[in-house]
């Protein structure tokens, strides 16, 4: 009689950390083509997490996101990544219209390494991909033209690349928030949340 085993992946830090930024950039070139931030014809469809997913070929942001990704993983390996918010504001008035908010935890107990499979994992991360994609049917229409931004939370006894600049942390008065899934690889979890512009604040 043959015997069946089942096995949870090991997940090294630096593994975990190549997972969540590469994720992050899948997420932000989804917000960035759902949001209508940059034109339709400008992204190509992947597969990617079992989704149809859409990538830049902008090459300034397509340099932007891969130097950002290569940051995020440094500062994960290190656990002094703690947020990473990415904004979308007007163009024209510079006001912040929507912030994306992913927020890391770093599990210090099992900072070397973590049991969990990838298939979870993907399961995970595809939840709240399909959140981004459907961000049309929660989301107020965008109708001027944006810009974004990215803005990193860190433990203050890190020293700011020389490519980043100190930010204020580009709030929203009064804003309407959704709480989108999480994700967990047992080293980082990654908790997700949307918050927007509420015009009906300002009427009378």
């Amino acid at each position: 009689m043959g015997s069946k085993t089942t096995t949870k992946d090991i997940i090294t830090l630096r593994g975990s950390a190549a997972i969540v930024s590469e994720f992050f950039g899948y997420a932000a070139n989804s917000i960035l083509y759902n949001r209508g931030v940059y034109p339709e014809e400008s992204f190509v469809k992947v597969k990617k997490y079992g989704l149809s997913m859409l990538l830049t070929q902008d090459e300034t942001v397509k340099s932007f996101i891969t130097n950002l990704n290569a940051q995020l993983s440094e500062w994960l390996e290190s656990g002094k990544l703690q947020r990473i918010v990415l904004v979308i504001m007007s163009k024209a008035t510079s006001e912040v219209l929507e912030r994306w908010n992913f927020s890391i935890e770093t599990d210090k107990e099992v900072v070397e390494k973590g049991e969990k499979s990838d298939k979870e994992i993907m399961r995970e991360i595809q939840a709240i991909m399909k959140q981004i994609i459907s961000s049309i049917t929660y989301l107020p229409c965008l109708e001027e033209p944006c810009v974004f931004d990215v803005l990193a939370y860190t433990d203050n006894d890190v020293e700011v690349p020389f490519t980043w600049v100190e930010s204020d942390p580009k709030l929203i008065e009064n804003p309407q928030m959704v709480k989108l899934h999480s994700f967990d690889t047992k080293i980082h979890k990654v908790n997700t949340m949307v918050s927007y512009k509420n015009d009906e604040w300002n009427e009378e």
